[in-house]
């Protein structure tokens, strides 16, 4: 049986029997041990005198804990979607620290040790507050304010709606719970019904077929986790624990919807939603025909071709325009996709949608996502997922011919002016820790692969050249999601490279000594690379340091090139 606890109660009261999840080891986490991380956080921030905190955690638990934590010491809390450089940024103009575990940032506001057990009380619902933030599709994400109250009466319309499905069932996601999606169904839903819940994402299927062999189980993810399940993996311990499958952050692909039946043996639940409606409609893809169905609470009306939803989980009784086209002459609600997809390309007006769906009407091609890239024109960029047929012909004629063969399909549908002028032909598209893609993310894989190059100094045997390590290269792509880090490849490459532009080096590269790399490059890092050239043997040696340090160091071999004829 689960034990339902109001979220204002959850660290308040004597200590329970209750599990409140399993770590990384698998281990129980008691409400004991969560009551005490609650007072140590408490003790944490209650001695600082800022009100508004950023707080980022990938233990969910812990998480939870800093949260409460930072409640009970009066404070608002800000959750940044992902680490990296340039969220910190934008956050610091908006709050008074950092809190939870941030490499890099030497100000991380970190629990007490061995703080006092402290009786707290019940939070006051319409006081406590967090700040979530769109995802940001298109544009700078914005924050939302959401009240500790609105947050209860979205997690107990999820458990009216489903509490009798999945009974007592652990919950874990690939998710994360600092995006909305993520933090209602992942987190604040198990916490509320009394469901242990996964400390950790499962971000490997080695690691999901573990957790979800376990016993009755729910999984919370989203269209970009379910259709890279791979069928090749042996699920068959899987098999009858999987209660309920929730997708969301996406629209739901045929082939995701056949992946998830096959390995999890069970048909996934579609929620639409967003971080300012919270969850609003949803289709279960096990019951013919699957349509979209409202939530308690919730009404919808279309106005000019924009869905409008009137929701429990807003802030007033307005009507709320969402950012999606849809229909309802058919007698049942469909969604069209997003109304702001439309773009302006040499003065046409062009949807970004319906080139996607041009492109995958075409048999090599599986899914297809098309950018607009800024610069003296705005040019158009599309990303090709293709099909087995159409990876053989990538194989066989190689990225021009299939790149030509696309143009020459999408002639019949649009314009020469308004076709994508570049191309990429990707394995799957990239994702956030949200399982979405964002144009962000597409646009970087049109990014450039080097810094631009700044010659301090520029000598026969020596060269100095200043590097401005921008987010936005190439090499940071997935590499890694949650905290961006220079690949050491990059810099062996951007060492080589530079060598053969400062120097008159043998035409062979033939290895690399001493390779040294001593701290690590985040984005919006300026690197120093001192190159020094010694010709009688043919070797460079190259450093790579910042105001911070040293980063790396190491020895190029170059030779000629070797006589095959000999």
């Amino acid at each position: 049986m689960v034990e339902h606890v109001p979220l204002t109660a959850l660290a308040s009261g004597a200590p329970s029997t209750r599990v409140m999840g399993f770590d990384r080891l698998g281990s129980a986490v008691s409400h004991a041990h969560f009551q005490q991380r609650v007072a140590a956080w408490h003790a944490a921030f209650a001695a600082q005198p800022g009100h508004d905190w950023a707080l980022y955690h990938d233990d969910a638990l812990e998480f939870a804990a800093a949260l409460y934590g930072a409640w009970y010491a009066g404070k608002d809390v800000y959750l940044p979607g992902d680490i990296q450089p340039g969220t910190q940024a934008s956050l610091s103009n908006l709050v008074d620290g950092f809190a939870g575990n941030i490499p890099g940032r030497a100000d991380v506001l970190a629990p007490v040790a061995n703080a006092a057990t402290v009786a707290f009380p019940h939070l006051d619902a319409q006081v406590a507050r967090l700040f979530v933030f769109t995802s940001g599709s298109t544009g700078t994400p914005k924050s939302i304010v959401k009240t500790l109250a609105q947050l209860m009466r979205e997690v107990e319309t999820l458990e009216a709606s489903w509490g009798e499905r999945l009974g007592d069932a652990r919950v874990y996601a690939t998710v994360s719970h600092q995006h909305f999606y993520g933090l209602i169904f992942g987190f604040f839903w198990p916490l509320s019904a009394g469901r242990p819940m996964g400390t950790q994402r499962l971000l490997y299927p080695e690691n999901m077929i573990v957790a979800l062999s376990g016993g009755p189980s729910v999984l919370i993810s989203s269209p970009a986790h379910l259709k890279r399940l791979p069928e090749e993996s042996d699920w068959s311990s899987v098999q009858g624990h999987v209660r309920v499958v929730f997708s969301a952050g996406g629209k739901l692909s045929p082939d995701a919807v056949d992946t998830t039946k096959t390995c999890l043996h069970c048909m996934p639940v579609e929620i639409y939603g967003s971080s300012e409606t919270g969850c609003v409609l949803w289709k279960d893809q096990g019951r013919a025909p699957a349509s979209w169905s409202e939530c308690p609470g919730v009404t919808w009306r279309i106005v000019d071709g924009v869905l409008h939803i009137r929701s429990a989980f807003l802030p007033n009784d307005d009507w709320w325009p969402t950012e999606d086209r849809a229909d309802s002459r058919n007698g049942e609600l469909e969604l069209l996709g997003r109304a702001d997809r439309i773009v302006k390309i040499e003065e046409q007006r062009v949807s970004l949608t319906e080139l996607e769906q041009v492109l995958c009407s075409h048999a090599l091609v599986r899914e297809a996502r098309v950018v607009a890239l800024p610069g003296k024109r705005t040019s158009l960029a599309a990303v090709i997922v293709p099909t087995a047929d159409g990876f053989a012909h990538l194989r066989t004629d190689g990225r021009r011919a299939l790149s030509q063969m696309l143009k020459t399909y999408l002639a019949g549908f649009q314009a020469t002016n308004i076709r994508p002028r570049a191309w990429r032909f990707v394995e799957a598209l990239p994702s956030n820790a949200q399982g979405k893609t964002p144009d962000a993310l597409l646009r970087g894989l049109f990014a450039p692969e080097r810094p631009e190059a700044e010659w301090r100094l520029r000598e026969d045997y020596q060269a100095e050249i200043e590097l401005h390590v921008t987010p936005d290269l190439a090499v940071f792509n997935g590499h890694f999601p949650e905290i961006p880090i220079l690949p050491g490849v990059a810099q062996l490459d951007w060492a080589v490279h530079f060598a053969r532009r400062a120097f008159a080096v043998p035409p062979q590269f033939c290895g690399v000594q001493v390779l040294k790399f001593q701290k690590v490059t985040q984005p919006d890092t300026r690197l120093l690379l001192t190159l020094t050239y010694k010709q009688d043997t043919g070797r460079v040696e190259f450093l790579y340091t910042s105001a911070q340090g040293t980063h790396a160091s190491g020895r190029i071999l170059f030779g000629q090139a070797s006589d095959d004829r000999a």
